[in-house]
């Protein structure tokens, strides 16, 4: 079906199809999920110790600060395969035992992005751990599309660290994850 010039496609408003909304799934999102065999609690005692991170979180080698909406964290993010580089997210968002976000500025706030890190619970000793990040600004969508690859992997790595010290401790308190068979 052929419309008139302009119904199709504008600037403002992307491809359209069917008279519907415009094309595309929105701002771009890298995420990466994992099964942890271990309670909430257990998981969340790891994530929410943020100086702790450095024991055991290869994404995030450095890290200083604490959980307060409005207070930034000292980050050194090691995205596999680009040099070390030191960030300053600000916490946006905080829910005991379900969720952590922060938002970064970078470039002049050419890119902006909102991370997260979520914990959904399957049963009495087992999450889905969610981390990724949402790409905003100018420059965004650029910088997501390019360094997808590298940003996943390291999504992948720091979701498989939480998890193996999640279930070791839940291991060391007397619980059995199935995973550790």
């Amino acid at each position: 079906m052929v419309g008139k010039p302009g119904e199709m496609f504008s600037v403002a408003a992307g491809f359209k199809f069917n008279g519907g909304g415009a094309a595309g799934a929105g701002p771009p999102k890298i995420e990466h999920r994992i099964g942890i065999e271990a309670p909430a609690d257990v998981v969340w005692e790891i994530l929410a110790d943020i100086p702790g991170w450095e024991s055991w979180n290869p994404l995030y080698p450095k890290a200083a600060g604490v959980l307060r909406i409005g207070d930034a964290l000292d980050l050194t993010v090691a995205i596999p395969g680009e040099p070390h580089r030191a960030i300053r997210p600000v916490i946006v968002d905080w829910v005991p035992r379900d969720q952590i976000h922060w938002q970064l500025s970078m470039m002049g706030g050419l890119v902006r992005s909102v991370r997260y890190l979520e914990l959904e619970v399957l049963g009495e000793s087992n999450v889905i751990f969610s981390n990724g990040e949402i790409f905003a600004g100018l420059l965004g969508p650029m910088i997501a599309n390019s360094k997808r690859r590298a940003i996943r992997k390291g999504f992948a790595a720091l979701g498989e660290a939480l998890a193996a010290k999640a279930e070791a401790e839940w291991r060391a308190r007397g619980g059995a994850p199935t995973s550790a068979a």
